[in-house]
């Protein structure tokens, strides 16, 4: 299903917070006596960029202003994550608060007891329960609980464009297939990167790129039911097969530069902010680190909009691809004191006041806040607007078990070196198929 971000987005909610108050409150009934509590807590928060910056400020300041509350900080770098923490849920060891995704990934971990549901702490404090946008807490539901308190919205496939290269090549925004594929190949006659990708961690393919080529293709409703494996969609499919075909077009034509598979989203965004590409497909977390990196020239240069339309495709072509995405989750092994202690973190990482001062740190939330546009930068300022004018489609690797996001990912960068379509939507349906089996299995 789309998830609308129309103006609601824009809608100021003031959430009133006495100073004071603290949400161990809330769980008096159930407090230990003076037990110091000891939580660990995993998160992804390494980089330079503002939003980083912003969440590890948090982080500290609530460890200063809970001395009785120790916290076993694990920072792990964005690209290596997800495996440390199923490599780790593996063999028994959760941490007690964690970065978790919304979709698949909390009903794979609802599923195998990772997690505890956070009800009890949505419910404490309404005002905040109630302004987060529609389905933001939804996305993180399994079998009618909530797993995760919603830290931020990521439309994923933002294309960005260098309005200088555009005006001296006198191009304009594509907005079809064809203006896009004659613009790759008059931007390589004249020796200029069309569009910088960085696919090391191989999702940026599938998340930014392919999730809105394949949606503009197939529809969403034929993904939805492809991913629960119902209605007689599979990934075989020949709409599924023909959106393939248009993904290994662009490593065709040479629409990125060469050695994009080994670099990585973060020298991707920094090789468009230094003007050595055209245009880079890409999400909205990019804003948070080009407001820290690059110079306010640069992005004075930077235009935003929306991937181009696929001839007589399923899907509406007036949308990005988008999740919710990330939010704070409990360990299923804190108890007592510890969770008392896991509850507070969570409010401090996601309550009213890190959702405004996320904003702030040009990452776009899920919550219903007022952007004061002068505290941003001006392409965030034009993102926040695009994304306040479209709906969201799915992203693969939000709807997809992990194991068949981890096929879609590895069989796009075979595409793209010139891989066969047919074979690879193959191995994407037999990994979803039983990926999907198994975690039916767990949850009856």
């Amino acid at each position: 299903m789309k998830r609308t971000v129309t103006a609601v987005i824009a809608l100021t909610v003031l959430i009133a917070v006495s100073a004071g108050c603290s949400i161990s409150k809330v769980w008096e009934a159930g407090k230990t006596g003076s037990e110091k509590a000891t939580i660990s807590l995993w998160h992804n928060f390494t980089g330079d960029d503002l939003r980083a910056q912003t969440m590890r400020s948090i982080i500290q300041e609530f460890e200063e202003a809970h001395p009785d509350i120790k916290v076993d900080v694990q920072a792990i770098p964005p690209d290596e994550y997800r495996a440390r923490l199923k490599k780790s849920a593996e063999g028994g060891d959760i941490p007690d608060v964690f970065v978790l995704w919304s979709g698949a990934m909390t009903r794979e971990y609802a599923a195998a007891s990772l997690i505890q549901p956070i009800d009890d702490l949505v419910d404490a404090y309404p005002e905040w329960r109630d302004g987060f946008l529609p389905n933001s807490l939804e996305a993180f539901k399994d079998r009618g609980l909530v797993y995760g308190a919603p830290m931020g919205l990521s439309p994923t496939s933002i294309l960005y464009y260098n309005k200088r290269i555009f005006e001296e090549n006198e191009l304009r925004v594509p907005t079809t297939w064809g203006e896009l594929m004659y613009m790759v190949g008059k931007l390589n006659s004249k020796g200029i990167t069309p569009i910088a990708l960085g696919n090391k961690a191989g999702w940026p393919a599938q998340s930014s790129i392919f999730s809105s080529i394949a949606d503009r293709v197939t529809g969403t409703e034929w993904l939805i039911n492809a991913a629960n494996q119902e209605k007689g969609a599979k990934f075989t499919d020949a709409t599924f097969i023909e959106a393939l075909k248009y993904m290994k077009q662009l490593g065709e034509v040479g629409a990125f530069q060469k050695g994009y598979q080994h670099m990585n989203n973060i020298e991707m965004e920094l090789m468009f902010a230094r003007g050595e590409s055209a245009m880079m497909i890409d999400g909205g977390w990019a804003l948070t680190n080009l407001a820290a990196n690059a110079s306010l020239e640069a992005m004075s240069e930077m235009g935003a909009a929306l991937l181009p339309a696929i001839p007589d495709g399923k899907g509406d072509p007036n949308t990005l691809a988008g999740v919710v995405g990330s939010g704070m989750a409990l360990g299923i092994h804190a108890e007592g004191s510890d969770k008392e202690a896991a509850y507070e973190l969570i409010y401090a990482m996601s309550g009213p006041d890190a959702q405004q001062r996320t904003l702030e740190s040009n990452q776009l939330v899920s919550y219903k806040l007022e952007l004061d546009k002068s505290k941003v930068s001006p392409i965030f300022a034009e993102v926040y607007d695009l994304v306040n004018s479209v709906s969201l489609t799915p992203v693969y690797d939000g709807v997809l078990t992990t194991e068949g996001a981890e096929a879609v990912n590895n069989g796009l960068r075979e595409l793209l070196e010139g891989g066969d379509p047919e074979k690879i939507a193959a191995s994407i349906q037999e990994a979803q198929a039983k990926a999907l089996g198994q975690l039916l299995g767990n949850m009856h």
